[in-house]
C-alpha cells in the first residue's frame, strides 16, 4: 500500500524514465516518500491530477481502483491526509477515498477560500477542517439516484478549527453563531459555490443542517 506522497516522489512518478527530476523545496522534501505496491501503479490519465495535487503540497496516498457494483466505485481516488494553506499544514478528519479531481479542487478551496476568510473575518488562520466523510455507497436521500458520495465525488464538511482555538461548526454557528461566525460560514459557502458543481447547506433542507455537501459533479447548483 502506498504511503503519504511527497512532491519529490510525485515528480519521480510523473517523470519516470526522464534523466532529470526537479528539486523539491526543503519543507516538501521532508515528507515521507511515496511507495507503491508491486501490484499498483496509477494509470496515466490520473498522473497530471496527482502532479497538481502534489504541487499544492497536499499529503495523500493514491488508491487502487475499486468497483463495488450497483453504481458504487472509487476510481482515480486518493486518501487525503493533510492540505496546505499559505503558511501551515491543514489537518483533516474522517475522510475516506475521494477522487483526485475533487481532492485538487478541495485543496484550492481550503487554502484560498477557507483559510483566507478565517484570517480576514475571524482574525486567525485555519488549522483543521472537520468532515463527516466522503465515499459512501448510497442514494441521494429520498430518491433512487446514486449520491456523489457513491463514487467518491463528494465531501461533507462540518466544522473548522483555527489556530487560536476557535471552532466553528455548520450546525452550531450557521444560524446561532456570532455575526463574525455567520459571516465566515457564508463567505466560505459562497467561495465553494464558485469551485464545485453542487454545494448544499443548512438552508437547503434539514438533512444538511450540520454540514456543507461539496460535490464535484453538477452544474453550479448552489443551495446553502
Amino acid at each position: 500500500m502506498a504511503r503519504i506522497i511527497s512532491l519529490v516522489s510525485l515528480a519521480a512518478l510523473v517523470l519516470s524514465g526522464c534523466s532529470a527530476i526537479p528539486q523539491a523545496s526543503q519543507r516538501t522534501a521532508q515528507r515521507a516518500p511515496l511507495r507503491y505496491s508491486a501490484t499498483y501503479q496509477p494509470a496515466v490519465p490520473i498522473r497530471a491530477c496527482l502532479s497538481d495535487l502534489g504541487a499544492r503540497q497536499a499529503a495523500f496516498t493514491p488508491l487502487p481502483d475499486q468497483y463495488y457494483g450497483a453504481g458504487c466505485s472509487t476510481i482515480n481516488t486518493v486518501r487525503l491526509v493533510s492540505l496546505r494553506s499559505d503558511s501551515n499544514d491543514l489537518a483533516l478528519t474522517n475522510l475516506g477515498p475521494v477522487t483526485c479531481a475533487l481532492a485538487d479542487r478541495f485543496a484550492g478551496w481550503a487554502r484560498f477560500g477557507v483559510d483566507r476568510a478565517a484570517r480576514q473575518v475571524l482574525g486567525s488562520p485555519l488549522v483543521k477542517i472537520e468532515t463527516l466523510g466522503s465515499y459512501n455507497c448510497r442514494n441521494v436521500a429520498g430518491t433512487d439516484r446514486r449520491s456523489g458520495h457513491a463514487t467518491g465525488n463528494a465531501i461533507d464538511v462540518s466544522g473548522f478549527v483555527l489556530a487560536d482555538g476557535q471552532r466553528i461548526t455548520v450546525l452550531g454557528d450557521w444560524s446561532a453563531g456570532s455575526p463574525e461566525d455567520r459571516s465566515f460560514l457564508r463567505t466560505i459557502a459562497a467561495s465553494a459555490c464558485k469551485r464545485f458543481g453542487t454545494v448544499l447547506g443548512p438552508d437547503y433542507n434539514s438533512a444538511h443542517r450540520n454540514h456543507f455537501h461539496l460535490e464535484l459533479t453538477g452544474s453550479s447548483f448552489c443551495r446553502t
